[in-house]
Formats: structure tokens, C-alpha cells, sequence
């Protein structure tokens, strides 16, 4: 029997889960929070140090649930793109900038201006999110920072640092995020010269792992600290919702994951390269040899039901748990109302960090109830965009997988079912990324000969949810108000977001 240890980075806390590979699940799970920093309106910042005492708490407090010392290989996933600007000894010289940060909006445009085939791997030009942009926004404002920075990587390479002593990438990351060349496994300075930061490739990590390859044996103070004997295994994760293709067993290509949490994420791999104008991807090997991943979503979601419930309306758990069920049952609630999910900009199918949310058509006579459905259905419309369009660019999946937040939401799970008009298979585990990291353990231990075959063997169960046609054909009928509403707004949601970012009045 071997027992790994998982952790899942998110937004405001980490996760970890102890997985007993004999026994096929979760022996212990545990949870720790960080906090998030909003210096200004689209800007959002961690301090890293804080990963570290969080990641003690909760893999601590897994493995003293779980009964043992023994644990075989650790593997770590994290949001992707919240980047780390560090000395060589792992110390950060600022706080990290959140995956969700949208202030290098201009560099993203910047970088659809590079000439190089690479480039083809991600549709053209980075977003604001991915860490190139964000090096470029660093190097052009804080110069100091940028200079003073040995290392610039993400949230997983800083975590396997402390925990191996070594500066690797995942193939994973550097294929989605870095403009690496994963086809022939190397870097582009060129792509970093022709945007300014030419010593960008100096600074990241250079050795480059594939997911559910070794890192390297696990040493340090923080073993320790969290109560595990011995050197476990280090084995490569990658970005959270990614590796949680592992953990819903939707790695073949004609599958999808559905990932509803703070924000959207969809993931579904193709055989062949194909050109996908709004969409990330797709990005060879990024999560297994042969296979191109396609990355989709939408950056708000979660969070946007979270700011109205708690910082618009002021509600408790209880408050909330009460105004979704009224919503559940109220199939005519929100009616009159259209709103548009842009609270951090579009992701996809728009890629334009610079749109913002609105909420349209209000009047006196609506309620609370009213407004959560409109949000709601808007994150449901979102979403349901964003299968259209790829659709309409050939990618059409044949089997929806859901996990997430939105599974405890069953007003936003309903909705988002309608909207799309699919069967959906709901996964019962509560953390895909927690099985998807026991997937690469097992798969680093040479458990399994490879990493798709770890998955299907290891992958959560599901359970089918069906939409509602009546609903179906009401959202169709909608999405083409949010479609319209995005198109007449878009100047002046630019305009209002330029202000804000630059500190102007509203």
C-alpha cells in the first residue's frame, strides 16, 4: 500500500488530501486559508510566505487524520499564473501577483503583435493573466523589483522549491502560460526579446518536468513540520483545475472538464493542432505526450456570487443557503433582468481583459432573489458562449464532466446545465485536483505505466444530471440579449475599466 499526499493551491486557501492507492481514495483531507490583497480596482496579491504556514496547517493536519507518517510521493497543484518574482533561495522580493490580477491588460495586447509560430499555440497572444505579461508589467513599473528578481515562476515552482530545494517548471505551465516551445521542449528567447524582457528566459526556471514525472526526494524543515517521515517523491503537478483532468478521468480527446469554482474553467484535448480564434490552446503535451490541450472559461464566477451575497447583500452561510434555494424553486426569478459576468474581464471567447460586469434592466420592483438570478444566469450564459463558440470552430465534446464549487450551488448548477443544454456527469468527490495529484504520484512511483492509465483507474465517480428543454430554450433565447449587450457595451465598459485602473473618477 502506498499513501500520497496532494495539495491544491486555490485562491483563498490550500487543500490537502492523504489518498490510499490499494484502497482507491481519500484516507484525510484537510484545509487552510490565505488572504488576498486588492491594492487596486483589477489588481489582486498574495504574499507567498503565506502558502508555506497554510500548506504546513492543512498537510499536517491530513496526515494526522490519516494515521501515518509513511507517505510515499507528494504532489502539488496551484492556480495557474500567479507568479512569483524571488531571489535564487526561494525569497519573494514582492507579493505574487494573482492569477486573476488583469493590470498587464496592455502587455497582453502587446503580445499579439510577435511574429513567431509559437505563438499558434496559444491563438495568437498571451492573457492578461499568464505570466509573460505580467513579467513585462513588473519590468516596466517596478524596474527595481524586476532587476533584484533570480527567479521569476509560478505559485507551484516556488511551493516544489521549499519542498525539493530545486527550481523546476511543469511542462504543463510552461506550455499554457510561458510561450515554451512544447513541441520541441525548449524556450523562445526570441518571443522575449520582441517584447522587451529579454532576460526573461534567464530568470525562469529552466529545467523543464513533465506532469507526473520526478521532481526530486522531498527534504527540508517543512517535512518536518507537517509530521512525514522519511524522503517522499516529489511528483510534478501543474495548474489546479488541469491536473483535475486526471482525478475526472477526461483525458481522452472528445471528453470535457467542467470546472465551476471562483472562476470557470473548460478542458478537453484534441489529436490535431486546429485553429481556435478566442481560445487557449491548443498546447501540445501540455498534460500528456500526443495530445493538444484546449483551455476555456470564463476569470469571474464563484466570485461573483460571493461579492454580491456577502459584500452586496451582507449575508451569513444560512442567508445564502436560503436565497439560492429560493432561486432553485423559482424557475421565474430574475426575469426582465440581463447581466454580464465581466466583474475581471473575459477569458474566452472575447480574451479582452478590459471588459466589466453590468447588471441591466433593473426597476423598482425587483428583489434580492431577482438580482442572484441574474447573476447567476449571466455566469450560466458565460459559459454556455463559450461552448457555442467552440462548437462553432469544430470542438463539439461528447461528454461533460462537472465539478467544483457550482456543485454545491444547485441554482448555478441547474442554470448552467439549462444554459449549455447537456447531459452532465457530476463528479461525487468534492476536489478533483486532490485525485488528479495522487494521479501523478502513482504515476511517479511507476504505479501505473502512464499517466492516462493512472487516471482511468484512479478517476472520481460521477452521477448524471439532465437539463430542463423548457429551460434550454429560454437560454438560447437569452444569449443572444448577452451576446448583443456585450457588443453595444464594450466601449463603454472599456472606458469605465480605463478609469478605474488608473485611479480616474467613476
Amino acid at each position: 500500500m502506498a499513501r500520497v499526499l496532494s495539495f491544491d493551491f486555490g485562491t483563498g486557501g490550500v487543500r490537502a488530501g492523504v489518498y490510499c492507492t490499494d484502497r482507491g481514495g481519500m484516507a484525510a483531507v484537510a484545509e487552510a486559508p490565505y488572504g488576498t490583497r486588492h491594492p487596486r480596482a483589477a489588481w489582486a496579491e498574495q504574499d507567498c510566505r503565506d502558502w508555506l504556514e497554510a500548506m504546513v496547517r492543512a498537510g499536517g493536519a491530513a496526515v494526522a487524520r490519516a494515521g501515518t507518517p509513511d507517505i510515499a510521493a507528494i504532489s502539488v497543484a496551484t492556480t495557474a499564473s500567479t507568479v512569483v518574482f524571488c531571489s535564487s533561495d526561494g525569497a519573494p522580493v514582492r507579493p505574487a501577483i494573482l492569477w486573476m490580477d488583469a493590470r498587464a491588460s496592455a502587455e497582453a495586447r502587446r503580445t499579439a503583435e510577435v511574429d513567431h509560430p509559437v505563438m499558434a499555440f496559444c491563438g495568437g497572444s498571451d492573457a492578461a493573466e499568464w505570466l509573460v505579461p505580467k513579467a513585462m508589467w513588473v519590468a516596466a513599473n517596478e524596474p527595481d523589483v524586476y532587476a533584484r528578481s533570480d527567479i521569476v515562476c509560478e505559485a507551484i515552482d516556488f511551493i516544489n522549491f521549499h519542498l525539493t530545494g530545486r527550481w523546476v517548471g511543469s511542462r504543463m505551465n510552461a506550455a499554457c502560460k510561458w510561450n515554451y516551445d512544447s513541441l520541441s521542449g525548449v524556450f523562445v528567447p526570441a518571443i522575449y526579446a520582441q517584447l522587451g524582457i529579454a532576460d526573461l528566459a534567464a530568470k525562469l526556471p529552466t529545467d523543464i518536468v513533465p506532469v507526473g514525472d520526478p521532481v526530486g526526494a522531498a527534504a527540508g524543515p517543512l517535512l518536518a513540520r507537517m509530521g512525514i517521515g522519511g524522503a517522499p517523491l516529489v511528483a510534478q503537478g501543474g495548474i489546479d483545475a488541469h491536473i483535475g483532468m486526471l482525478g475526472a478521468g477526461t483525458v481522452a480527446p472528445g471528453a470535457m472538464l467542467f470546472i465551476g469554482g471562483t472562476s470557470v474553467v473548460q478542458l478537453t484535448q484534441l489529436r490535431e493542432h486546429a485553429s481556435l480564434d478566442g481560445f487557449w490552446g491548443p498546447y501540445p503535451n501540455a498534460l500528456v505526450d500526443g495530445l493538444r490541450l484546449v483551455e476555456a472559461g470564463q476569470v469571474s464566477a464563484g466570485s461573483i456570487i460571493s461579492w454580491l451575497v456577502e459584500t452586496v447583500f451582507g449575508l451569513d452561510e444560512n442567508g445564502h443557503r436560503a436565497l439560492m434555494e429560493t432561486v432553485r424553486a423559482d424557475g421565474a426569478a430574475g426575469q426582465g433582468l440581463l447581466a454580464l459576468d465581466y466583474w475581471m474581464g473575459n477569458r474566452t471567447p472575447y480574451r479582452d481583459a478590459d471588459l466589466r460586469g453590468a447588471l441591466l434592466g433593473l426597476s423598482l420592483g425587483h428583489s434580492r432573489a431577482d438580482m442572484y438570478a441574474a447573476v447567476i444566469d449571466a455566469i450560466a450564459l458565460g459559459s454556455a458562449n463559450t461552448l457555442s463558440s467552440l462548437a462553432d470552430h469544430g470542438v463539439r465534446p461528447d461528454r461533460y464532466v462537472m465539478a467544483g464549487g457550482i456543485c454545491r450551488n444547485p441554482a448555478w448548477l441547474q442554470a448552467t446545465v439549462d444554459a449549455i443544454g447537456q447531459t452532465v456527469w457530476v463528479a461525487r468527490e468534492d476536489n478533483l485536483s486532490l485525485i488528479g495529484g495522487a494521479v501523478c504520484s502513482a504515476a511517479g512511483l511507476g504505479l501505473y505505466r502512464d499517466l492516462a492509465h493512472a487516471s482511468e483507474a484512479m478517476a472520481a465517480s460521477t452521477e448524471r444530471v439532465e437539463p430542463d428543454r423548457d429551460r434550454v430554450r429560454a437560454y438560447a433565447e437569452t444569449l443572444g440579449l448577452y451576446r448583443a449587450a456585450t457588443g453595444a457595451l464594450r466601449p463603454v465598459l472599456h472606458a469605465l475599466a480605463g478609469r478605474h485602473d488608473h485611479g480616474g473618477a467613476a
